[in-house]
């Protein structure tokens, strides 16, 4: 990957022209992926009849529009930023202050500073806050659509949801056509995916090399989000990486354990890279110095042949139920402590579709198409109830119009494979 000299090109120190043309994105038009974004969503509106929607998980802005402000903050404080996108107008409503930070997009008409409709931000005046910011969204909309409006809504508290319905706009729920949308990359935007992965990749190298005895699985972790942020990366979603018996059964977040001799580590990396990009792939290492037991073994066999097999049958075209049917059925003694899924999408984050266990569709499950252009990361957790260690592992492929290409290059371990 090519320098790039910071020194020598302060000209422009915006927030979009830095990540333009930070090393990362080498290669990659930013300009096309934020448009194709953008009039993807614009297409699933269209297909539902929906004339606008406001979002505000920082996920979907990001999508949407290609403008970040801190994105966890973000999360949690809705709406602190928020879009308002109709098919032919995108206003942006940025915390106030950071108006600057969507300047220069031409995915954003317009900068609005925003309103915050919380309970932190008003206190015992919520309902008032909750009125007064509805009844201005809905003069807005009425301007650009006219009356009674088909508004899409994620994630508001649900005052403000009331009070928007009470202004005589029809509500519907917006996380179907932004998933829908989410879940077909284009050629440009697989560029942003394949670099994020490519960083993810070096930070778990170095994670590798620095694993010990002695160390807890917290400074282990360490290595990996120094790393990531390090190369432009975001943050990392979740804390999954644990050793020895705190690898079954599975989701036992990162500790202050130490991690002791010849103990399986596993690791799901779930991080928000390069351009926002999910990097999710797992692997199981092995802390030594001895050599790995018969039973670490046979984890690790065991789920190396699920990712595979699973994998192996991924094809366009293919139904979400014709794939929990072809899918790798799992031994009765590891049934219990199943991952939960079999397969799902990512993108900006895990994703549309889910694909399940054919033990768990009937319940869970919903039939849909696996088509080009979908990312998806294959799972497997094996570890049995009252087992002493576990072993998690995903590999990340892209859908083609023949089969699937993968993505997450990161090696298997030889040593657990013997």
């Amino acid at each position: 990957m090519a320098t790039f000299d910071w020194h020598a090109e302060r000209t422009d120190l915006s927030d979009i022209a830095l990540l333009d043309r930070a090393p990362e994105s080498e290669g990659i038009d930013l300009k096309a992926v934020r448009l194709y974004r953008l009039g993807r969503v614009r297409a699933e509106m269209a297909a539902r009849g929906i004339g606008a929607v406001i979002l505000t998980d920082p996920v979907n802005i990001r999508y949407a529009t290609g403008t970040r402000n801190m994105q966890v903050f973000s999360q949690r404080n809705a709406p602190a930023r928020y879009l308002l996108l109709t098919a032919e107008r995108s206003i942006l409503f940025e915390f106030t202050g950071a108006e600057h930070l969507g300047a220069g997009y031409e995915t954003v008409d317009e900068v609005r500073p925003s309103r915050t409709a919380s309970f932190v931000a008003a206190g015992l005046q919520i309902a008032a806050r909750e009125r007064a910011w509805a009844a201005e969204m809905a003069d807005l909309i009425g301007s650009l659509l006219g009356p009674g409006a088909t508004l899409g809504l994620e994630r508001l508290n649900a005052g403000v949801a009331i009070a928007l319905a009470e202004q005589g706009l029809h509500i519907v729920d917006a996380q179907e056509p932004v998933e829908m949308a989410r879940a077909v990359k284009s050629d440009e935007e697989m560029k942003c995916v394949r670099a994020s992965l490519r960083a993810t990749e070096v930070g778990v190298g170095k994670l590798r090399e620095a694993i010990r005895p002695g160390l807890t699985e917290a400074e282990l972790w360490s290595v990996l989000h120094q790393s990531v942020i390090a190369q432009n990366g975001d943050y990392c979603e979740t804390r999954l990486l644990n050793a020895g018996a705190r690898t079954n059964p599975w989701f036992q977040e990162t500790s202050s354990n130490v991690i002791g001799e010849n103990e399986l580590i596993a690791l799901d990396t779930d991080v928000v890279g390069c351009h926002g990009y999910y990097s999710d792939f797992s692997r199981t290492f092995f802390s030594g110095p001895g050599t790995p037991s018969a039973t670490q073994r046979e984890l690790y066999r065991v789920a190396h042949e699920q990712v595979h097999h699973n994998m192996g049958i991924l094809r366009p075209g293919m139904s979400f139920r014709d794939y929990a049917e072809g899918a790798w059925d799992i031994p009765e003694k590891y049934h219990a402590h199943r991952y939960y899924l079999s397969a799902h999408g990512c993108g900006m984050t895990g994703e549309y579709p889910y694909l399940y266990h054919r033990g768990d569709f009937p319940d869970a499950g919903y039939d849909g198409e696996i088509v080009p252009g979908m990312t998806l990361c294959v799972e497997s957790f094996i570890g049995q109830e009252g087992g002493k260690e576990g072993v998690k592992l995903e590999q990340q492929v892209l859908v083609t119009e023949t089969g699937i290409e993968l993505l997450s290059q990161f090696p298997f371990e030889e040593a657990l494979l013997r």
